[in-house]
């Protein structure tokens, strides 16, 4: 996920599903993906979550019932995904969403095998913080 160049698939539609609440996305090869806002929750990349390094991470929990509540573009490159809990600040890129269609059962299965490992739970929030108002929520 080093970036976009000419190679990186770009989706050729993306919905978002309310009654089943996940986003689909289409791409010219045929390919195609749903990841549920849970999903895309969890795996943030806002540095909120990702943190600055390696071993920074904070794992997300209470995420069962989030709802992805808009969609904004964000230049070619990327949507900013904007949801129930307030969380507003990570960049989808293209590359980004792509590897999360073709990954997602792996990524999934670890991130369940951390939540046990850790006692966390997809239902009960630890992690939240008071929604940060920064980031694409702001560019209009």
């Amino acid at each position: 996920m080093a970036g976009i160049d000419k190679d990186t698939p770009v989706p050729t539609e993306i919905k978002l599903h309310k009654v089943s609440n996940k986003l689909e996305l289409a791409y010219a090869s045929g390919e195609r993906y749903e990841l549920s806002a849970e999903f895309l929750r969890v795996f943030t990349p806002s540095a909120e979550a990702r943190g600055h390094g390696p071993g920074q991470e904070t794992l997300q929990t209470g995420k069962r019932d989030v709802e992805i509540s808009r969609i904004e573009p964000v230049g070619t490159y990327a949507v900013c995904l904007i949801f129930s809990d307030g969380h507003d600040s990570g960049l989808y890129s293209w590359d980004l969403l792509h590897n999360f269609g073709q990954h997602q059962n792996d990524l999934w299965a670890e991130y369940l095998k951390q939540l046990d490992a850790e006692g966390g739970s997809r239902d009960i929030d630890t992690t939240s913080k008071s929604a940060s108002g920064g980031s694409c929520g702001k560019h209009h």
